[in-house]
């Protein structure tokens, strides 16, 4: 069945050989999962979130179980750009796959300088992380204001020469204002939804059972959102969207796609199937074709409204 639907589909002008693209932060820079199969197999990696310098991340406990899904608080622990262009970069070529490289940055400076060496450095698509916090704000998330959210992408806008997709935060009181405000700085496409902030506390300590209190609920239970956050923002701008959030087979693809999104991002559904994209994929067709479909993108945007 998977052969006889068109799987490609394109993303801000990057062709992807299959809508399923690996969520940043979950895969890594693909080697571990590089041993149960072919990367080639998947449409697009988005690597692990990186940022200017080092980071080490923050203090365990970072991760912890909730009912259908999990919080995280790992603090963008990564090698910095530099080393993962000099090191990561040449064993992801090795593969017929996209890369996506995701940033983040403290200032607007920092964003446009990692774009610049990134683009140069050959990736197919830049993803940039707005969740971050703006030092010359106060500490404000980039995401959570919209003339915000629109300086940082001019300056990735101008400084890279590949697209540049900008990951919506959805802790804002209404995510098609963020939206229009990076799609009208020029944004190529947009991604979302970003995890949801949460907490848990452990009852018999009385403390919070991550280190750093709070943390980013992502997994199936974050889906309903995620899939009326892109209905909104598909509406709002005209610019491609990459659906993710709680995406664990091809039901819950189609539903993203469905509301708009081009291609989606699995992520935390890899931390208990390493399968779990290669499962999607083939959902995702045989959903297409069981619907008589030639192509999977005609999925894209054709929900039909009460």
């Amino acid at each position: 069945m998977r052969n006889a639907v068109d799987l490609r589909v394109d993303l801000a002008g990057v062709e992807l050989k299959n809508p399923v693209v690996m969520a940043s932060g979950t895969f890594g820079f693909g080697r571990e999962y590089g041993q149960f199969y072919d990367l080639s197999e998947l449409g697009g990696i988005c690597v692990k979130g990186l940022t200017a310098a080092p980071r080490e991340g923050n203090p365990p406990p970072r991760i912890a179980e909730t009912p259908m899904g999990i919080l995280n608080s790992v603090g963008l622990q990564n090698p910095g750009v530099d080393a993962f262009i000099a090191q990561e970069l040449p064993f992801l070529r090795q593969y017929d796959v996209k890369v996506i490289a995701n940033i983040s940055g403290n200032t607007p400076e920092e964003y446009g300088e990692m774009c610049e060496k990134l683009s140069e450095a050959g990736v197919d698509m830049i993803e940039v992380n707005i969740s971050c916090p703006n030092v010359k704000a106060g500490g404000l998330a980039y995401g959570t204001r919209p003339e915000l959210a629109a300086e940082v992408t001019r300056m990735a806008k101008e400084h890279s020469a590949v697209p540049v997709m900008v990951k919506l935060s959805p802790n804002v009181t209404d995510i098609t204002e963020i939206a229009r405000a990076v799609a009208d700085a020029g944004a190529d496409a947009v991604s979302l939804i970003n995890t949801l902030r949460g907490m848990r506390i452990d009852i018999a300590t009385r403390r919070p059972i991550l280190k750093m209190n709070t943390g980013g609920l992502s997994g199936p239970a974050v889906l309903p959102v995620a899939v009326r956050m892109v209905w909104e923002v598909a509406g709002a701008v005209n610019i491609p969207i990459l659906g993710m959030g709680g995406v664990a087979k091809g039901e819950d693809a189609a539903q993203l796609m469905l509301a708009g999104a081009c291609a989606v991002a699995v992520g935390t559904a890899c931390f208990a199937d390493p399968y779990a994209p290669l499962k999607v994929r083939d959902g995702l067709a045989k959903i297409a074709g069981e619907q008589g479909l030639d192509k999977v993108s005609g999925l894209t945007g054709s929900v039909r409204p009460w």
